[in-house]
C-alpha cells in the first residue's frame, strides 16, 4: 500500500546533476548527443519506412526488425531530450511527475527491447532449424503475439516498478546522480525505506536479464549445431549470415547491461556507471539500424533504390 507520506513526494522535485561538473564539455557533449540523436530517429524511423513501402521486406524477420527500431526511437526519444535540455540550461530540475513519467516509459521499453531481441533469437532459430517450415511456424498470428509478449511484460514491470516508487516518499529538492530518472537514483534520495523496492527491482531485472538470455543462449545453441551439421560451406555461410546482424545486437545490448551489474556500487563507480548509462540508453539505439543496414543485404539493397528514386524525384 502507498504510505502516507508518499502524497507529500508530489511536491517534490529532482536536480538531474548529468555531466553539470564537466562544465567545459558542455556544449561538445550537447552536439555529440544531438547528433547520435539526430541519427538515431532518422536511422529507425528510416529502417519502419524502409520495411513497410518494401514489399520483400514483409517477412517475419524484419517485421520484428521494425518492433525492435519502434522500441529504440522511443526509448532514446524518452531519454535524450531531456539530456540534451540539461547540457544547455542551467536549471536541470525536474518535477516529481516528469520524473517518475520518464522513468515508467523507460522501464517498458527496455524490458521490450530485452525480450524483442529474444523474440527475434526464436525466429531465427525457426529459419536456420526449420526452414522448409518457416512460413508455416512463423505465421501472423504468431508473430503478432510474439510482439505483443514484450510490451505486454514491459508494461507489467513498469506499472509494478512505479507503483513501488510511489509508494516511496521525497522531501523537497533531491539531487540525482544522473541523467536519467533510473530506478537506484530515485530510491538513494528516498526519505523513506526502499529496501521492499529495491529487492523488487533486483528480482524482476535479474528475472529479466537471465531469462531473456536463457533464451538466446538456448535458440543459438541449436542454431550453431545445425550450421555446423550443414554439408556445404555455402549453406553455412547462408545460415550464419543471416544471424550474424543480430549476433552483434545481442552482444552490444547484454554486454553493456552485463557491465552495469557488474560495476560496484560506490562513489568512485558513478562516472562509470553514467557513461554505460549513456552508451545503454543513447549510443545503442543509434547502433541498432546502422548494425542491421550494414550487415543486411536486402536492406542496404532497399535504401539504395529508395535514394536513388528520391535523387530521380529531386
Amino acid at each position: 500500500m502507498l504510505s502516507p507520506e508518499g502524497n507529500q513526494s508530489l511536491g517534490a522535485t529532482f536536480t538531474l546533476l548529468g555531466f553539470s561538473e564537466y562544465a567545459d564539455l558542455q556544449v561538445p557533449l550537447f552536439l555529440v548527443f544531438l547528433t547520435i540523436y539526430t541519427v538515431t530517429v532518422l536511422g529507425n524511423l528510416g529502417m519502419i519506412l524502409i520495411i513497410r513501402i518494401n514489399p520483400k521486406l514483409h517477412t517475419p524477420m524484419y517485421f520484428f526488425l521494425s518492433h525492435l527500431s519502434f522500441v529504440d526511437f522511443c526509448y532514446s526519444t524518452t531519454v535524450t531530450p531531456k539530456l540534451l535540455e540539461n547540457l544547455v540550461v542551467e536549471d536541470r530540475t525536474i518535477s516529481f511527475t516528469g520524473c517518475i513519467m520518464q522513468f515508467s516509459f523507460a522501464c517498458i521499453f527496455v524490458v521490450a527491447e530485452t525480450f524483442m531481441l529474444a523474440v527475434m533469437a526464436y525466429d531465427r532459430f525457426v529459419a536456420v532449424c526449420n526452414p522448409l517450415l518457416y512460413t508455416v511456424v512463423m505465421s501472423p498470428k504468431l508473430c503478432a503475439l510474439l510482439v505483443a509478449g514484450p510490451y505486454a511484460w514491459g508494461i507489467i514491470c513498469s506499472l509494478t516498478l512505479t507503483y513501488f516508487v510511489l509508494a516511496l516518499s521525497f522531501c523537497g529538492s533531491n539531487i540525482l546522480n544522473n541523467f536519467v530518472c533510473e530506478y537506484s537514483a530515485i530510491a538513494s534520495v528516498s526519505c523513506s525505506d526502499p529496501y521492499i523496492s529495491q529487492v523488487l527491482c533486483f528480482v524482476l531485472a535479474m528475472f529479466d536479464e537471465v531469462s531473456s538470455l536463457g533464451i538466446i543462449l538456448t535458440t543459438y545453441i541449436f542454431i550453431f549445431v545445425t550450421i555446423l551439421k550443414m554439408p556445404s560451406a555455402g549453406g553455412c555461410q547462408k545460415a550464419f549470415s543471416t544471424c550474424a546482424s543480430h549476433l552483434t545486437a545481442i552482444t552490444i545490448f547484454h554486454g553493456t547491461v552485463l557491465f552495469l551489474y557488474c560495476v560496484p556500487n560506490s562513489k568512485n563507480s558513478w562516472l562509470i556507471i553514467k557513461v554505460g548509462s549513456v552508451f545503454y540508453t543513447v549510443v545503442i539505439p543509434m547502433l541498432n539500424p546502422l548494425i542491421y543496414s550494414l550487415r543486411n543485404k536486402d536492406v542496404k539493397d532497399s535504401v539504395r533504390k529508395l535514394m536513388n528514386h528520391l535523387t530521380k524525384f529531386c
